[in-house]
This record gives C-alpha cells, structure tokens and sequence, in this order.
C-alpha cells in the first residue's frame, strides 16, 4: 500500500530567536531533526514524502535538505513532493483579511497538500524528534485499517508528557484522555508546562507527567483532507467581524480533530509510544538534542552515515 510522510515545515520559529530553525544542524554531518524523521518513516514502510514549506523559504530549504532528500528519495524509489502553505490560499469566496501576516495554522497546513495525497499518511512536526516506534505503529495501523469506507478510523502517537518536556522552558501539549479501547475521548490543548523537582505543572496546577499528549503526529485518510477543507469554512465563519481572531486566530489539526470526535464523525485509536520526544524549541535546546543524536548513534540506534542502512 502507498503510504505518506507529510512534514510541516511551514514556520518560522519565533521562541527560537530568528531563523529558521528547522534547518538547524543537529547530527554528526550536518542533519537536521527532519532527516531523522524521514529516516524513521522509510524504515517504517512509508514510501512517500511531502514537504509542507511557505514560497518564501523555499530555496534556503531546497539547500539545507530538499535536494538531499529528493536524491536519497530516488535512490530508494521514495515518491517525493512540496506543497507550499500560503496565506492567500483560502476556500473559494473567502478573502484574505487585509492585516493578516500570521500563517492560519496546522490544518491549513495540511489541506494544502489536497491534490498530493491521495492514499493514508502520517503528518508531523518538522522540529520534532519523534522516535522509531510511533512509525512503525502508526504504519501498521493505517496499512492493517484503511479502507475508503474505513476512512473516518484515524490514530495518533499518544507520547507520554514526562518524556516530552524542556529543560529550558515551559511548552504547550495537548493533554489526552481515552476510553477503555484506547480510543481518543478528548484533547484538552495545555500551555505554558514545565518541568517541575517533583513532576511538571501548568499555570499553578499539578500536572500528572505519566498523562498521555500529542505531539502533532497524526495517523490520517486521503478522505481526511476533504473534511478538512469543511472544517476551515467553519472556522471562517466563526472568526467573521471578530477582528483580532481574523488577525491571529488559528486553524489547528488537534482542535478541528477533537471537533470531530465530539461530533462522533471521527475515531481515533491512541498508539502508545514509549520513545522520548526531543525538539529545538529554545536556543538553549539544541546543545540537548545534539548530544541525543550522539548517543542514539552511540548506542547504535543510527548508524553515523544516516542513510546507509536504508540503501544496503
């Protein structure tokens, strides 16, 4: 079965400090935290790979991993393909806000890949290292389960809050809650975490750090993307006349999923996954997230020459 790996790499990382810092080097020969992930998918079985970038960062991206990544992609026989988020790329009828310069979030991000994905996928972060065992899992989930007429059966990595958070500031996660089949109930979006000497808290309030989050890594149908382009009329809808939420609001993936599963349009299966989770959210991180690529390749989880094992 064709399966995809959709990464968005659309935006610029303002807690970051300038810069774009998707592509900030991290591993021993200049890899960024996306070549890990595209690592993982390959291995996993995905054999697509979209790139989900703004026009304006396209060449300084071509260079830092594009054109590496589509060479390595022909040598596996890896589909390969950009799909560009655009702030003018909006439903039919629907004008641009005059003001707006904010990207309009994670679910325009992917309905921007409509005419690209035409089989299931996993969509993820670009500066989020994930793990190998979210791949595999959620591979096997969307080979093992999709059908069209199964295409509402959806999944997500549940990654577990203690491994995902930063020593050098608070993050926001969506704190998950699941029935009895491990299927999702609820996502509750949660800001300002941080580590605490006993645990973690948000806001004042103690937070349980063996919860399960998301982490933005989703287990999706090519039908998934049409309820997606529904979804954004919506959103439009409800931000009309409200002039700070037409400058700032935001289409977000996990809200518009939870939207859906409150509706019963939706399920969604949690996959555990025990992996940590490492990301360059602060300046202050990457030394963190380079030392953890040392180790990983230390401990033999990656091989130096990244690819190498993928095209033995």
């Amino acid at each position: 079965m064709k399966t995809a790996l959709v990464i968005m790499a659309a935006g610029m990382g303002s807690r970051f400090g300038g810069g774009i810092k998707q592509l900030e080097p991290v591993g021993p020969n200049g890899e960024i935290i996306m070549d890990y992930s595209i690592h993982d998918a390959i291995e996993a079985g995905f054999n697509k790979v979209v790139f989900i970038i703004r026009k304006d960062i396209r060449d300084a991206f071509h260079d830092a991993i594009g054109k590496r990544i589509e060479g390595i992609c022909n040598e596996l026989n890896i589909e390969f393909a950009y799909a560009y988020q655009e702030l003018d790329d909006l439903p039919k009828g629907i004008e641009k806000p005059a003001k707006r310069s904010k990207p309009w979030g994670t679910g325009q991000a992917v309905l921007v890949c409509k005419d690209i994905i035409k089989e299931p996928f996993v969509v993820i972060n670009a500066d989020d290292y994930y793990g190998k065992e979210a791949f595999v899992k959620i591979h096997e989930f969307l080979v093992e389960n999709y059908t069209p007429e199964k295409s509402k059966e959806l999944c997500m990595a549940g990654f577990i809050l203690g491994n995902t958070l930063s020593d050098n500031g608070t993050v926001t996660r969506g704190i998950c809650a699941v029935d009895e089949n491990d299927y999702l109930t609820d996502v509750v979006e949660t800001y300002e975490i941080k580590k605490t000497s006993d645990g973690a808290e948000s806001q004042g309030n103690r937070i349980d750090v063996n919860s399960h989050v998301s982490m933005n890594m989703w287990g999706l149908t090519p039908e998934f993307v049409g309820l997606l382009e529904e979804g954004f009329v919506e959103f439009f809808e409800n931000i009309k006349g409200d002039e700070a939420k037409e400058l700032k609001g935001e289409y977000l993936l996990p809200i518009y999923i939870d939207e859906l599963l409150k509706k019963g349009k939706v399920s969604v299966r949690l996959l555990e996954t025990q992996d940590k989770w490492f990301g360059v959210t602060y300046k202050e991180d990457k030394p963190v997230v380079v030392e953890s690529f040392a180790k990983l390749i230390a401990d033999g989880v990656y091989q130096k020459d990244l690819f190498a094992d993928l095209k033995a």
